[in-house]
C-alpha cells in the first residue's frame, strides 16, 4: 500500500508530460531525417526482459498507398523525457520505418511540411519492473493537434532510463509509425 501514493503520483507525472510544451534541452530528431539509417538498424534486438505490448489496432502493411505518401511530409520535433542515450534507436528507428512506409521526411526548415510529430516520454518503475509512456501528437504546420498516439512499452528490470534496452525504443517507433501510418491513410485516403 505504501507503493499507492507513489504509483498515483508517477502517472500523474506521465500525463503531465503528455501535455508539457516545453522543448528546452531534448532531442531534435529531426537532424536524421537527411542521414542514412544506421548499419545493421534493420536488426531486431532483444533485451532481457523487454517485452513488446503491440495495440490492438496496429496495422503492419509495407507501405502507404502511393498517392498518401506522395502528399505527406512528416518532421520530427524534439522528444521530450527521454534521455539521448534512449532516444536515439527510436529515432534511428522512426526514421528507418517511416521510409519503408513511404512517408517522406522533412526538416526543420522544410515549407512543404503537412505534419509534424512531436513525443512526450516518462518511465515508471513498480516492483522492480521498468515501464515506458509514451505519447505523441501528430500536428498540422499551424500547430493544430490532428491525432494522437499513446502507448506503454515495458522495458526490463531496474529503474527509470537506465533499465531501458534499445529494442524497447525500436518496439515503440515500430507501433508509432504503423499507428501513424494507419492514421494517415484512413484520414487522406
Amino acid at each position: 500500500m505504501k507503493r499507492l501514493p507513489f504509483l498515483a503520483g508517477s502517472l500523474l507525472a506521465a500525463f503531465a508530460v503528455s501535455a508539457c510544451n516545453s522543448t528546452q534541452d531534448v532531442l531534435e530528431p529531426s537532424a536524421i531525417a537527411a542521414s542514412p539509417p544506421a548499419p545493421g538498424a534493420l536488426q531486431s534486438e532483444t533485451g532481457a526482459g523487454a517485452v513488446p505490448m503491440q495495440p490492438a489496432s496496429t496495422n503492419t502493411s509495407a507501405a502507404l498507398n502511393p498517392g498518401i505518401a506522395a502528399r505527406t511530409r512528416l518532421r520530427f520535433d524534439p522528444i521530450v523525457g527521454a534521455t539521448v542515450d534512449v532516444a536515439t534507436p527510436l529515432t534511428e528507428r522512426l526514421a528507418q520505418r517511416a521510409r519503408a512506409r513511404g512517408i517522406t521526411l522533412a526538416g526543420n526548415a522544410d515549407p512543404a511540411t503537412t505534419h509534424i510529430l512531436k513525443g512526450y516520454f516518462s518511465t515508471l518503475t513498480e516492483g522492480g519492473q521498468t515501464t515506458i509512456i509514451y505519447v505523441w501528437d501528430v500536428y498540422d504546420p499551424a500547430g493544430n493537434r490532428l491525432h494522437r498516439i499513446n502507448g506503454q512499452q515495458k522495458a526490463g528490470k531496474g529503474d527509470g532510463w537506465g533499465a531501458v534496452p534499445p529494442a524497447a525504443m525500436q518496439a515503440i517507433a515500430d507501433s508509432t509509425v504503423d499507428q501513424l501510418a494507419s492514421w494517415l491513410a484512413s484520414s487522406t485516403g
